[in-house]
């Protein structure tokens, strides 16, 4: 018998429709996968929740969306009423990127503020909230011997604001190489680790970025992380009939990949 069942891989995905210059086309050929895959959520931009919600009106996939992407430079008073609107317009859940560069400043203040903000306001509509930390930033070349316990002090934070999840990252996190190019890693084995550790059930982890693959979701799930966020849902899923030997799924493919 298998250790799991279709249903609880693909109730882990949030699909990821997210890439600047996704189309009004690929949004719905996006939200009509998500349906036949039976995903969680499709993660779409905020002016696309009240499009995705019409066209999943009738779908137990629900409609996702971010606040802040994907740099979290926006004030609070911003990600507030830009939480707000969402849900307004149908999102049930809100992925937030916190103040990344008070965050490098070690300013918790700041950054609880925010979260309980966004928290109060998503729970007054009833959608959850997922805490976007962007680790991408905050591996050792950049904090050092700290970046664990940055890491750690974050998951704090979440449980403490009443967070739903604490996520790794936005896929779009790109950090300059040696050589002058630009790379994100997303979701290591390490950080989901540490974060399932950190947040002592108290809060859940979504891996992002670099997910591709079902063996990489699996080791994910292995791990403890409830979520994945990615585009290459359909390889994944499909990738998971075949392991359980279930008859494919006929779809169309979504003519605008993010490579989340």
């Amino acid at each position: 018998m298998s250790p799991f069942t279709y249903c609880e891989i693909s109730e882990m995905i949030d699909h990821a429709l997210l890439h600047p210059t996704l189309s009004e086309e690929g949004l719905v050929e996006g939200c009509a996968l998500a349906d036949l895959y039976s995903t969680a959520t499709v993660c779409v931009k905020p002016c696309d929740v009240k499009k995705a919600n019409t066209i999943l009106s009738e779908s137990p996939t629900e409609v996702c969306t971010v606040i802040g992407f994907p740099h979290g430079a926006n004030t609070t008073e911003i990600k507030i009423k830009e939480t707000e609107i969402a849900c307004k317009d149908g999102a049930k859940e809100v992925d937030l990127v916190i103040n990344l560069g008070r965050a490098k400043s070690w300013d918790w203040p700041y950054i609880e503020g925010e979260i309980t903000a966004v928290q109060k306001t998503a729970y007054l509509y009833g959608a959850k909230l997922k805490v976007i930390f962007e680790n991408d930033y905050w591996q050792d070349g950049t904090l050092g011997p700290q970046s664990d316990q940055f890491k750690e002090k974050l998951c704090q934070i979440c449980v403490y604001a009443g967070a739903d999840w604490v996520k790794t990252s936005t896929g779009f996190g790109y950090v300059p190489q040696p050589d002058g190019s630009l790379k994100t890693e997303g979701a290591t084995e390490h950080d989901i680790n540490l974060m399932v550790r950190a947040c002592s059930e108290k809060a859940e982890v979504k891996a992002a970025g670099g997910v591709k693959d079902f063996s990489t979701l699996l080791k994910m799930r292995s791990l403890g992380a409830t979520r994945i966020g990615t585009s290459s849902t359909q390889k994944i899923l499909d990738e998971c009939r075949k392991y359980l030997d279930l008859p494919s799924l006929s779809s169309v493919e979504i003519s605008s990949s993010t490579g989340y």
